[in-house]
């Protein structure tokens, strides 16, 4: 079975989209119509702009998007088996599935750039990347801070693989973190060049923003499962869906974990779609067995 998988914010670099542009129509008429929906030409952005400009908020979301689906629809025949996607990659996953149309999950993913900025300016906060430490281990650590060092709120933010947590939470705690997890015997605890904690408790104001656009959108039944990520299970019921969707913002991307189902579940192929192959290398630290599978990047 084949498994489409779609990165998130990160994966964005200049020029991204443009010989897709070039060489389908039916990639010229989505970012056409993207310009149009957004109300400003993020293609230009995309083709012309600088690595400065593609980092803002309301244009690396919408552009990783964009790349992921319209290497997709040029780029793919049939119906997916499988999806799932990281973070922001969950609504290109949707898209794809047919859950939600390309207009309403890129009116989506736009608010959602905003709101998460708009909370990222009242409440700072941080990240950063564990390599080489056991989860349970930062989950202790993260519940350690959180409960006795009064530094603010402290989770384990993405599950990238086995070898790869991010945590998230105030600058403080994060901070604290990357001191314990070295003595504890990270190979490294890196900040991470963001605006905030995202996939934590400080981004409830842009959860509940978010929450009043998805009551408008219509949520359709998936052609295939769609691995979510607070889950990690497959999930094909629309209510379930925008729930998730929504717990998504405040709790932690369960990476690695879908990757593990996806497989159990009977996937053969892992197929990435978009800008950069950052999800091909985190499959090949997941999965029991990647000799056994092709996992490969569609561009």
């Amino acid at each position: 079975m084949k498994a489409f998988v779609f990165p998130g914010q990160g994966a964005q670099f200049p020029g991204m989209a443009k010989d897709l542009y070039d060489n389908y129509q039916v990639a010229k008429n989505l970012l056409d119509e993207a310009d149009r929906i957004l109300g400003f030409n993020i293609t230009d952005i995309m083709f012309g702009g600088t690595d400065e400009n593609l980092r803002a908020t309301k244009v690396t979301q919408p552009a990783v998007f964009l790349h992921s689906y319209v290497e997709f629809m040029c780029k793919t025949q049939g119906t997916p088996e499988m999806v799932a996607g990281h973070s922001l990659g969950e609504f290109t996953a949707l898209a794809a599935a047919g859950t939600l149309s390309f207009a309403d999950a890129l009116t989506l993913v736009s608010l959602r750039a905003q709101a998460m900025q708009r909370c990222c300016e009242a409440v700072p906060g941080s990240m950063a990347a564990v390599i080489n430490l056991s989860a349970e281990t930062i989950e202790d650590i993260c519940r350690d801070i959180n409960d006795n060092a009064g530094l603010g709120v402290l989770i384990a933010a993405n599950y990238n693989s086995d070898k790869q947590t991010v945590i998230s939470g105030t600058a403080e705690a994060v901070a604290e973190a990357c001191v314990r997890m070295k003595t504890a015997g990270a190979r490294r605890a890196l900040p991470l060049q963001v605006s905030g904690a995202f996939h934590s408790p400080l981004m409830e104001p842009a959860r509940a923003e978010l929450a009043e656009a998805i009551d408008r959108i219509q949520f359709h039944i998936p052609v295939c499962p769609v691995y979510q990520n607070v889950t990690a299970m497959a999930s094909t019921e629309p209510t379930v869906i925008k729930e998730n969707l929504l717990k998504q913002l405040t709790s932690p991307v369960r990476w690695a974990q879908s990757v593990r189902n996806m497989e159990a579940d009977g996937a053969t192929e892992f197929i990435e779609c978009g800008p950069g192959t950052v999800l091909e290398g985190l499959i090949l630290k997941s999965v029991a067995n990647p000799s056994a599978l092709s996992i490969h990047h569609i561009g």
